[in-house]
């Protein structure tokens, strides 16, 4: 079982370091490897690798798209139009003033992007709060099994952290008063506004837009074939 764990914590590692650091420190791994048995590493050292791996993946995520464009120009994660505006959408292009509409869209992704960075220090919360069976349920787990983890633990937090932000930001944008110039030329306009809260909608998305992409972070680095190239890591993965 250690020596498992210890596998996962080298594959989280190798997304940390460059390929030279890497490659220095699996020499210095491998030429160790006659004189230390992997499996003697006690679980509180592996669960200190883990945390601090997982440290650096979450940093990185949240760098990624906490910055102008992270979430506007990222297909998969990309704020539009809710679905109960969308036929508003289509309509105010057909009749030219499809701007409105990407002024919009472009505000709400900027208000994401601004909000995001408020993760990372309740992302390094959640891990110091980190038990030893959650991590273990971590490093057995699927291949998102830590985004997960964060996802049930910090949804709360994040989601009265973002609020404020996202609605500021809007507002300083404009993306308050576009949302209204659409929705009053929307048919039955009046009803949509009393029944949809844009900000919720935003906080919502941004949510998903951050923990989508640090799945995708996860399972880069649970995957990372690299992570097989010494004698010291065929070891350790060898050994279930």
């Amino acid at each position: 079982m250690r020596a498992s764990l210890f596998a996962i914590v080298l594959a989280l590692a190798c997304s940390v370091y460059s390929a030279a650091q890497l490659d220095e420190v699996l020499k210095k791994a491998d030429s160790a490897l006659e004189h230390r048995d992997t499996s003697g590493l006690s679980d509180d050292k592996i669960i200190a690798g883990l945390k601090q791996a997982l440290q650096v993946s979450t940093s990185k995520a949240v760098a990624l798209i906490g910055q102008p464009d992270g979430f506007l120009k990222n297909a998969a994660i990309k704020i539009t139009l809710p679905p109960k505006l969308e036929a508003v959408g289509r309509g105010l292009r057909m009749l030219g003033m499809g701007q409105k509409v990407d002024d919009l869209e472009v505000g709400m992704n900027r208000a994401a992007e601004h909000a995001t960075p408020e993760a990372k220090q309740m992302f390094v919360a959640a891990l110091k709060k980190m038990s030893f069976d959650d991590a273990r349920h971590i490093l057995t787990g699927s291949d998102t099994a830590a985004t997960e983890y964060f996802k049930r633990t910090t949804s709360a937090d994040l989601t009265a952290a973002f609020s404020p932000i996202v609605h500021q930001s809007m507002e300083r944008v404009g993306v308050v008063q576009q949302y209204d110039r659409v929705i009053k030329t929307a048919p039955g306009g009046s009803t949509l506004a009393s029944e949809f809260d844009l900000d919720k909608y935003v906080v919502g998305k941004t949510l998903d837009g951050l923990f989508y992409e640090l799945g995708e972070e996860e399972k880069k680095i649970r995957k990372n074939p690299a992570a097989q190239t010494t004698a010291l890591l065929k070891e350790v993965f060898g050994r279930k």
